[in-house]
């Protein structure tokens, strides 16, 4: 969901690529000094040289490595929030509170662990980089507690410190989203914790998208609202100078934008409902996981007016099951996660999974199969 560059870093981050070395043998007969041709019958005394072993590009296989070459890491938990950092990204498992650095080819790597209440769609839902990461390493993430949601710091090796406390918990509507949108400034995407008048009331900080100014870590950092009436909370995701928020509602799943001068609009809605969640801003639009469809949809924003006119476009639909966590990457690439072992899913033995997946193609109005 998360990018971290031009100011955390705007929308596109960093890329994962993955580096594959490799060695040449070199013949060194023709340094031996010359001798006669051999007769055939000499040629026929010759030991047979043993052949070196076939190259080839099949990956390996064995508990928790993916067949599929698009697949980052295998064997997770079912996961939360994804960022990409160049290369690797962060990615939450919901459940278990934990974050792990995760890298092609390589195992999963804990950085830090929550304790969450992951009863219903609780528990470590997104995660964010601050601005100052490079030098410091602070993580900051969405929580569910015993007693409320919340946002919380993390440092390396120490505790959890409290940003914001005291969003209100349900039963269902826990699931929440943070992004910095500038060095000093953090949006924190609230559920309606299970009431949706809650989410219209201006004193609650449920279903609502918050401005945090200079979040300190008292717990109770100022809250500006800038959106009102968020559902289930879906994701951020930062282009340029727009917001786009996704959130699920009663009635339907949307798609939103917030423009620089604050004005709100909807940009796209599904009547459906395919369960909208993460979401990445793309040179080809704006991508959408889809959790209860399987699949991504691309969302085509008019590049002046930023209009949604087409219905988003969805493509590896039932490749990998659920997808929940969506983030962009310099190369074009999308990497999203999965939460096939949550409520619903139909989970492999590879499962819970992050994966690199291509864009589709505009021009050619299709994408992965």
């Amino acid at each position: 969901m998360r990018s971290v560059g031009a100011r955390r870093v705007t929308v596109g981050l960093v890329c994962g690529v993955l580096l594959l070395s490799g060695c040449a043998r070199f013949d060194d007969s023709a340094s031996s000094p010359f001798t006669d041709e051999p007769t055939p019958e000499a040629a026929e005394l010759e030991p047979t040289k043993p052949k070196g072993p076939e190259s080839s590009t099949t990956r390996p296989s064995g508990p928790c490595i993916d067949p599929d070459p698009a697949v980052v890491v295998s064997c997770l938990d079912t996961t939360g929030g994804l960022i990409e950092l160049g290369g690797y990204a962060l990615v939450a498992e919901r459940r278990t509170g934990r974050i792990l650095k995760v890298t092609p080819e390589q195992p999963p790597v804990e950085v830090a662990r929550v304790e969450v209440d992951p009863a219903g769609d609780g528990g470590l839902s997104d995660i964010a980089v601050a601005p100052t990461y490079g030098e410091d390493g602070l993580i900051y993430a969405y929580v569910t507690t015993a007693s409320d949601n919340r946002v919380v710091r993390i440092a390396e090796g120490g505790d959890p410190k409290p940003v914001l406390t005291g969003i209100p918990k349900g039963t269902t509507g826990n699931r929440g989203a943070i992004d910095w949108v500038s060095d000093d400034q953090m949006l924190v995407l609230t559920g309606d914790g299970g009431d949706p008048a809650a989410a219209a009331n201006p004193a609650s900080t449920a279903g609502k998208l918050l401005r945090v100014n200079n979040p300190s870590t008292n717990g109770n950092s100022p809250t500006e609202v800038a959106v009102s009436g968020i559902g289930s909370a879906g994701d951020i995701c930062l282009g340029g100078d727009q917001i786009w928020i996704t959130d699920r509602t009663p009635a339907l799943d949307r798609l939103q934008r917030i423009a620089p001068d604050g004005t709100v609009s909807t940009a796209w809605t599904w009547p459906d409902r395919p369960g909208v969640a993460g979401c990445a801003v793309t040179a080809e639009g704006v991508a959408i996981a889809l959790t209860d469809a399987k699949a991504l949809a691309m969302a085509e924003p008019d590049p002046t007016t930023y209009a949604v006119t087409a219905p988003p476009s969805v493509f590896l639909a039932n490749k990998y099951g659920r997808m929940l966590g969506a983030t962009a990457a310099m190369d074009g690439m999308i990497w999203v996660s999965t939460a096939n072992k949550s409520e619903g899913g139909q989970p492999t033995p590879n499962d819970d999974r992050v994966v690199r997946i291509p864009p589709p193609s505009s021009a050619s109005g299709g994408g992965p199969d």
